[in-house]
């Protein structure tokens, strides 16, 4: 599946509402399932509005139909320290298991990386999550350590896994010459 990253909009927020209300994705994510009306969406849409100076939310979108799919973030960036927290969720399930993971995570360290300057990238997954493991190691995430029990989902305590990546350690998808791009091209 071909995809291109952007920035979230406002119009996005019919997907991203019905995302955040799907127990099944929100499972295997550290925070917990609440029902979350469309203006708590719009009210959270504003604060990140205020404070794009420390965070990047943008919207995974098919490349044909310009429909997003999925987000992914930068958050928490320190610009002194040159470190942020990445996280990703696909929201449409059909866009799960083709590669649109391992994609956008790439384009993500990509423009953090080279366009940013950001040295550290982490995060943080729940030791359930197989999948999102075995997409961070092979993308270069290392595992730095684990808080135990966490987390509580589906009845039970999870522990978190924290991982990480440093510049040095990770492997541009495309050159440092090269820009990200905002639309598709044509």
């Amino acid at each position: 599946m071909e995809i291109f990253l952007r920035e979230i909009e406002r119009t996005d927020l019919i997907f991203i509402n019905k995302w955040r209300n799907d127990s099944s994705l929100i499972s295997s994510l550290g925070s917990p399932f609440r029902f979350i009306g469309s203006d708590v969406d719009v009210k959270w849409y504003e604060q990140y509005l205020s404070s794009r100076s420390n965070n990047i939310r943008l919207a995974i979108c098919k490349t044909d139909t310009h429909v997003p799919i999925g987000a992914v973030y930068l958050l928490g960036i320190d610009w002194v320290n040159r470190a942020a927290e990445f996280s990703i969720w696909l929201g449409d399930h059909l866009a799960q298991g083709q590669g649109v993971g391992d994609k956008s995570t790439r384009l993500m360290l990509d423009h953090a990386i080279l366009d940013l300057n950001i040295r550290r990238v982490s995060l943080t997954l729940l030791a359930s999550n197989e999948i999102a493991y075995r997409l961070y190691k092979k993308v270069g995430f290392i595992e730095e350590g684990r808080l135990r029990q966490a987390v509580f989902k589906n009845g039970h305590y999870i522990d978190l896994i924290q991982m990480a990546i440093l510049d040095e350690e990770y492997t541009p998808s495309r050159s440092k010459n090269d820009t990200m791009q905002s639309k598709p091209t044509v």
